[in-house]
């Protein structure tokens, strides 16, 4: 069924509605407001009030009994506001790593203890991924995510891993948090991250960290291919080419590099 022939949901919209009703108001609406702004059951506008409230979207205050927006609703604009400035910084670079390497470019961000991608450049003629702006990605089996994450203390890591644990997808997959350990101290020390067939048979990919102003893992980016376009010998190269890329994306985002890292950034280009 096309998109266009799809039925939408009316409970969502009427509820969506709502929620921009609200967080577009300045100091909040009452449940009065918000019912004289519709023409459907005051009952239904309660149920949904009461609704986005539980699920922290919205928040009623004590004081005035005004429904304002939640913390949910913060985190969310937060997010998507930062994924849009990371991709208008870094856009033109991850369209020019697609067009050099003829892969699948993809970028991520740390959201709530997940990997969540935030861009997408597929040059023409390549197999599709089947990924999207918006999927949320595992960290211990995909490059992107242990790009991300391998900076992260070991408290935080054994965090992680109790709250989300490691999915098994293949025999490759890590699912040891000793293994995922050793793992993280390789992308460290090779300053880029490889996920070989662990999360789908046949398809590698290799990752780099993007770094913000204050010097922090910001984000990460990557490339993906069949085992066919990146072979293990390409790897190293593929890495150096992540890293540069990367280490360029740090600068639009406002990180300044000490000057021997700078020059030996400069050599490994000029070498590469």
């Amino acid at each position: 069924m096309s998109a266009e022939k799809t039925p939408t949901v009316p409970a969502l919209e009427r509820g969506l509605a709502v929620l921009e009703l609200v967080a577009k108001s300045r100091n909040g609406l009452t449940f009065s407001q918000v019912s004289r702004h519709f023409d459907f059951p005051k009952s239904s506008i309660h149920c949904l009030l009461v609704t986005l409230e539980r699920l922290g979207y919205l928040q009623r205050l004590e004081s005035t009994g005004r429904f304002v927006a939640g913390l949910n609703l913060v985190r969310i604009a937060t997010v998507a506001s930062h994924g849009i400035t990371l991709r208008q910084k870094a856009g033109p670079l991850l369209t020019e790593l697609a067009q050099r390497t003829g892969l699948t470019v993809h970028m991520a961000v740390m959201e709530n203890n997940e990997a969540l991608l935030i861009a997408k450049v597929e040059p023409s003629g390549t197999r599709p991924v089947a990924t999207w702006v918006g999927k949320r990605i595992d960290y211990h089996c995909t490059s992107l995510g242990k790009a991300l994450i391998a900076w992260m203390s070991d408290e935080e890591i054994r965090s992680l891993v109790r709250e989300r644990h490691m999915l098994r997808h293949n025999e490759n997959t890590i699912s040891t948090l000793v293994r995922l350990k050793e793992n993280l101290m390789a992308t460290r020390s090779a300053g880029y991250a490889l996920d070989d067939e662990e999360e789908e048979i046949g398809i590698r990919c290799v990752g780099a960290p993007v770094l913000g102003i204050s010097g922090k893992v910001e984000a990460a980016v990557s490339v993906s291919g069949t085992v066919e376009q990146i072979r293990s010998a390409d790897i190293p190269r593929m890495g150096a080419r992540l890293q540069e890329a990367a280490f360029e994306m740090s600068r639009r985002l406002g990180w300044t590099p000490a000057p021997g890292v700078a020059e030996l950034s400069a050599a490994a280009h000029a070498s590469g």
